[in-house]
């Protein structure tokens, strides 16, 4: 236990309450201006998430020279920075609608989480920090419509799994380019492995055997992810809606329950996972533009590094009467996975008929609280007026039987390894008479476009029934895939989908209308490059009222 508890505690929390009330501090220009920093301590970038119709709230982490050097995070100590925001109308900030002051504390790696309010919905901004006598990068930032409000398009990507071993962020200079409303990153924004075979570059190793094991070594791996020129443009373009996966933490964790990174993860032990976890938690906290309720309600647990460190990032928001997003947690509340192989931790490929708990009831993704909220959601949304509601969760929905002709063989760490609470998920949206349902993943790193379905049985009658929803998948920015060689069969096997892919990495693109939605997928050449071209894989339709997924 940190001896120090009781400072550190009253510290975060102030922290916490200090940057959910940022946009009413105001301090003289002394008291700003009087910082000198060795080089630009923006270096990191700034980005801009959690919009409503009239909040969003704005990041960024100071950091001075030597970042990356033997602090593994900062130079800047243990003072507290004031750092001075700016949101206009436009981007020579001739126009400035509010500004205010927030103070950039150590104990959260002197980031800056600010939440401006009193907004005007549906409408652009432009916002900057100013720290001493240095200006950031100026980054665009939107409200969303009103909820109710009329509305006639919305036009988002959604990602995941970027791990900066196996290639170069090159998809986000043409992510860039989509003229997009938001992003939805659906998780393993970091990878806490010490290097890859055959990388094309290799992160910063803080610890002895190059995992991320510490609050450090988490603080540097994100500040290593940061620091990428694409991303950092991507994130000053457009609000992010963001949730996470394993690799924040631990590949293949589940709750608090150790997964496998390497047999070198000497962190992999029980013992030790809930302080590792922890650790993980804050640090994504301290690189994302979010809320600091999410910290509010855990900075006890983070700062005693307890089993009981929850950081709540589920939540909900409308666009207009136009879409409804739920960005799902589907790893915090996790139940163990069952039938691994050879007993150990870590995913595995599983005959159901071999595993007696695979089916047990109580089994769950998403923990009986959220399960319950989001039940109680998609009640709210049949009685509202919103035509597209968008779930956005981290991994394939619908079944994938990797086992071609008789039997099974079903993924564990996937809603295929909890088949019951994805009935009860299924049952929930068919009782609400939820309409126009999209499912949006990531994990799997391909692409796997098709129809959700209430019964996965390989009877014809349940293969033909009418569709609960439609499901996009997508591939990896730049994580690779080992299972190119076994999708046409995989495709063939699973009727349910109309498209798979996984050779290519990339994006999916998602434009919803009153009409109807239509995804691109779009790919990169090659990772492995800095320049790299981007093209159509494919494009499909969904029109309002008809979960039928039309490729064009």
């Amino acid at each position: 236990m940190d001896t120090h508890f009781p400072e550190r505690r009253k510290l975060l929390q102030t922290a916490a309450l200090g940057l959910a009330q940022a946009s009413t501090l105001w301090l003289p220009r002394s008291s700003w201006a009087q910082v000198k920093f060795q080089n630009n301590p923006f270096s990191l970038g700034v980005a801009s998430g959690s919009p409503t119709h009239d909040s969003v709230v704005l990041w960024t982490r100071l950091v001075d020279s030597g970042f990356l050097g033997s602090n593994f995070g900062s130079k800047l100590g243990s003072d507290s920075v004031t750092v001075r925001w700016e949101m206009a109308l436009d981007d020579q900030f001739s126009r400035v609608v509010q500004t205010g002051q927030s103070q950039a504390v150590a104990a959260l790696a002197h980031s800056v989480h600010v939440e401006v309010p009193n907004l005007q919905p549906d409408r652009w901004y432009f916002y900057r920090f100013m720290a001493g006598d240095v200006i950031s990068a100026v980054g665009k930032t939107r409200t969303f419509p009103a909820p109710g409000t009329p509305t006639a398009k919305l036009r988002m990507a959604y990602a995941s799994c970027q791990r900066w071993e196996y290639g170069y962020f090159s998809a986000y200079k043409h992510m860039l380019a989509e003229n997009l409303d938001a992003v939805m990153f659906l998780g393993d924004y970091i990878y806490e492995y010490p290097g890859a075979r055959n990388g094309i570059r290799i992160p910063n190793l803080t610890s002895s055997l190059g995992f991320t094991l510490t609050l450090d070594d988490y603080r540097a791996r994100y500040a290593t992810y940061k620091g990428d020129a694409d991303l950092q443009a991507m994130h000053a373009a457009c609000p992010w809606l963001i949730t996470w996966d394993d690799h924040e933490v631990q590949n293949d964790y589940t709750g608090l329950t150790a997964g496998d990174s390497g047999v070198a993860d000497v962190f992999s032990k029980p013992k030790d996972f809930a302080k590792r976890r922890a650790a993980a938690y804050q640090a994504f906290y301290e690189h994302m533009p979010i809320r600091a309720a999410s910290l509010m309600k855990s900075f006890t647990g983070m700062v005693n590094h307890a089993a009981n460190a929850e950081m709540r990032i589920y939540n909900r928001v409308d666009f207009g009467n136009l879409a409804t997003f739920y960005v799902l947690d589907a790893r915090q509340y996790k139940d163990p996975l069952v039938c691994t192989k050879n007993d150990v931790p870590g995913s595995s490929w599983v005959n159901p008929d071999t595993c007696a708990v695979w089916n047990e009831p109580k089994r769950t993704m998403l923990g009986a609280t959220q399960e319950q909220w989001l039940s109680t959601e998609f009640g709210k949304a049949a009685k509202s007026n919103q035509l597209w509601n968008v779930v956005g969760q981290q991994s394939l929905f619908g079944q994938r039987d990797g086992q071609p002709g008789a039997g099974q063989s079903l993924w564990n760490d996937g809603w295929d390894g909890y088949t019951a609470a994805r009935t009860r998920m299924t049952d929930a949206l068919q009782k609400n008479a939820v309409r126009n349902t999209v499912f949006l993943g990531g994990d799997v790193h391909e692409n796997w476009v098709g129809h959700i379905k209430a019964d996965y049985s390989q009877t014809a009658a349940a293969q033909n029934a009418a569709n609960v929803g439609v499901e996009f998948c997508g591939t990896s920015l730049t994580s690779r895939s080992s299972g190119v060689a076994k999708v046409p069969e995989r495709l063939a096997e699973n009727q349910h989908f109309i498209f798979a892919d996984a050779k290519y990495r990339g994006y999916g693109v998602v434009q919803f209308t009153p009409k109807q939605l239509t995804t691109t997928l779009r790919v990169v050449d090659d990772v492995k490059l800095k320049e790299t071209q981007i093209s159509t894989l494919a494009q499909f339709v969904v029109p309002t009222g008809h979960a039928e997924i039309e490729r064009v």
